[in-house]
């Protein structure tokens, strides 16, 4: 099972009037970070979620965004802060947004998803 990939969801529920500008700086400086770990096979899959209708649901999430990793050992590897100082010269900005990004929210929540296999019959 170690050697399995891990999928985990991660929700975020923004302050209202913020989505736009949390979406902005996600894509802006975690989606590189997060593509750049695609890229050497630490991450098998990412893929972003919003509910389709304004209130659908128990709104306890406006984003959820899945990552499958290739592995336990990956899910518990931390190689972002590498990749970041290498792809933001500009720490400070980077820093600066991130803590934004952040601070707009009303909560966030990690969620390590095991698939369980459904009887065929």
């Amino acid at each position: 099972m170690a050697d399995k990939p891990v999928t985990a969801a991660y929700y975020y529920r923004v302050r209202w009037g913020h989505h736009d500008e949390w979406l902005d700086l996600f894509l802006r400086n975690h989606w590189p970070i997060l593509r750049e770990q695609q890229r050497t096979g630490r991450i098998l899959d990412v893929r972003l979620y919003q509910p389709r209708f304004h209130g659908d649901g128990r709104a306890d999430w406006d984003v959820m965004v899945t990552i499958t990793y290739r592995d336990w050992a990956a899910m518990e590897e931390h190689s972002e802060p590498e990749i970041a100082r290498r792809l933001y010269p500009d720490q400070a900005t980077f820093r600066a947004e991130e803590q934004r990004r952040f601070e707009i929210l009303d909560a966030h929540w990690d969620v390590a998803l095991e698939e369980r296999p459904l009887p065929r019959e």
